[in-house]
């Protein structure tokens, strides 16, 4: 029976754009599906870190190996997603001596490159560490941009023949007898949706292969073929900084706990995290309470989070999978490690393959292992190349070309713009038109932010995700309605309107739990804004009482519950 691809890829995270790029690269017909935006998972909701393995090194020193072993090949393939920051492991006075030795062992047993330097001598390194950091371990930690590097994949596997299909919720699974065959899919409705299908229709997606690559959601994906997968999401809060307070990934070095990292992530950095187990991936709830404790956690290491701003806080879920009958109670004890499960070995039904656990360092190894499996289940030969091959935009190696004065932009502007698109800037930014900056907080010109429309269409969270706009300081208070802007004449007015608005309560989805102090202040000057000049709050002209601006000059205090409504 003739199928409509040769693999059907479930999920649009990193781990499913590495699968299908793997797969387009190897001569298959790939089919990718994801029910929301790209990254609209756990691989959008992550702290941001390159995994050195240093976190691993003493509790799971097999992911551990896995991570500094792929933390090498990114910096390769994906230099213009990466940010070479180095990492800190820092130890303060009531942290254990025996503990930092651990650490240190571990990460020298598993190959991961580690020098103790002095409280001093760190704090060169790093100037905002507190006084009585008394030691501290440097291991190759980075930041990397999620987003930009699941775009680069999936960018990559349509340039091999692959179809990515976003906004397409997976609603069954296609089985007959003891054989899965493909997927039925309901495209979501409304202005904006990258689809090759009609919106609002049901599809029936054939294949000789399905990938379910879902992480968290891996259980419930299985289930509609009454697949058990023991997935155990946990939960994990992390709340973004108004400024980039270091410029150093720093770790608290001891056993485990919550609020022991901060990232440095393009012009913020990224606090994090907590680990709570959790029975439905899609259940966000409020994370004021947690945030509120993180900073003042994380101020014990950098003291002066204590007086900055928080602009938005957020969560993810962990795709943690644990093998049957080992019913470990606490989820910061189970394995990072990532796991194949070929269901015709495991459960009698073929046609189907899971690849649950990992981390997002990893996403490259895990897409090749199942990559491999695939291939071998099809009949095919060919080897995996992507862990030499160059991701669009990186394929001089991450080095860039000096920033400054080309394409006629401010350096610094032309600078974070290279370091975004890499080798595609002269492609992107070489213009004779106009190229202002649309967005202001994170530097996204124009002809970037056309580029982006050009790759999604009028989905302004899928141009965010590709550039930043509206990522940065404002959350798009500023620069969400000149992003609108862009999408002028090509689509109407309906379109701009529901674009604008979907990008609007997106922002303000992450803002609401961290209304306290300053950060009041700018959510209520964002609203303003959008209600007087736009009439956001479609509030009637007359009669309408004025904004008392007054109240909101002190700011909430920090530990008062925000509102649930939007602005």
């Amino acid at each position: 029976m003739a199928r409509d691809t040769d693999v059907l890829v479930l999920g649009g995270g990193s781990t499913g754009c590495g699968i299908a790029r793997d797969l387009a690269i190897r001569g298959l017909e790939v089919t990718l599906v994801e029910r929301g935006n790209l990254t609209d998972g756990t691989t959008g909701r992550m702290h941001g870190l390159l995994h050195s393995g240093g976190r691993y090194a003493v509790s799971d020193r097999a992911s551990a190996r896995e991570c500094i072993e792929e933390n090498r090949v990114l910096r390769e393939i994906a230099g213009h997603c990466v940010e070479e920051t180095g990492g800190l492991f820092v130890k303060r006075p009531d942290d254990s001596d025996a503990y930092f030795q651990e650490k240190l062992e571990g990460c020298r047993d598993c190959g991961i490159p580690a020098t103790v330097l002095s409280g001093r001598e760190a704090r060169e390194v790093e100037p905002y560490l507190a006084d009585d950091i008394e030691r501290a371990i440097e291991v190759p930690d980075g930041a990397v941009d999620p987003f930009r590097l699941c775009v680069a994949n999936a960018v990559d596997a349509e340039r091999h023949g692959a179809r990515i299909e976003t906004h397409a919720e997976v609603i069954d699974l296609l089985r007959e007898g003891d054989d899965v065959y493909g997927v039925e899919v309901r495209h979501e409705s409304g202005p904006g949706k990258r689809t090759h299908a009609t919106p609002g229709t049901t599809e029936e997606i054939t294949a000789e292969y399905v990938v379910n690559a879902t992480g968290a959601w891996a259980g419930q994906i299985g289930a509609l073929a009454d697949l058990e997968i023991e997935v155990r999401p946990s939960k994990g809060v992390m709340t973004i900084m108004n400024v980039r307070q270091v410029d150093t990934v720093i770790n608290h070095c001891r056993p485990k706990g919550d609020a022991d990292i901060v990232v440095p992530h393009e012009t913020t950095a990224i606090l994090g995290t907590t680990d709570e187990e959790v029975t439905d991936p899609d259940d966000y709830p409020e994370a004021q309470w947690e945030v509120d404790e993180m900073i003042d956690q994380l101020s014990k290491l950098v003291p002066i989070l204590e007086d900055a701003r928080t602009i938005r806080s957020f969560w993810g879920v962990r795709p943690l999978y644990e093998p049957p009958g080992r019913g470990t109670q606490d989820p910061t004890d189970i394995t990072r490690d990532f796991f194949l499960l070929d269901h015709a070995d495991r459960d009698g039904v073929s046609g189907i393959s899971s690849i649950v656990g990992g981390k997002f360092t990893t996403y490259r190894a895990m897409a090749e292992e199942i990559a491999d499996h695939v291939c071998d289940k099809l009949g095919v030969d060919a080897r995996c190349v992507t862990a030499e091959k160059p991701l669009p935009g990186s394929e001089n190696g991450g080095v860039l070309e000096d920033a400054m004065a080309d394409f006629g932009l401010r350096s610094p502007i032309a600078r974070r713009s290279k370091q975004r698109l890499g080798s595609r800037a002269k492609e992107v930014l070489e213009t004779d038109e106009p190229n202002p900056v649309i967005c202001a907080c994170e530097g996204v010109t124009r002809a970037e932010i056309q580029d982006a429309i050009e790759g999604s269409g009028s989905d302004l969270n899928a141009v965010r995700i590709r550039t930043r706009a509206s990522m940065g300081n404002c959350q798009g208070g500023f620069c969400s309605q000149e992003m609108a802007h862009e999408l002028h004449p090509e689509y109407d007015e309906e379109t701009v309107r529901a674009a604008l608005d979907e990008l609007y309560q997106e922002r303000w989805k992450g803002q609401r739990h961290a209304l306290w102090g300053e950060q009041l202040s700018q959510a209520m000057l964002t609203h303003a804004l959008h209600a007087t000049t736009m009439n956001r709050d479609r509030d009637p002209a007359d009669g309408r009482e004025e904004i008392e601006y007054a109240a909101f000059d002190a700011g909430q205090k920090r530990g008062q519950a925000p509102s649930q409504e939007g602005p």
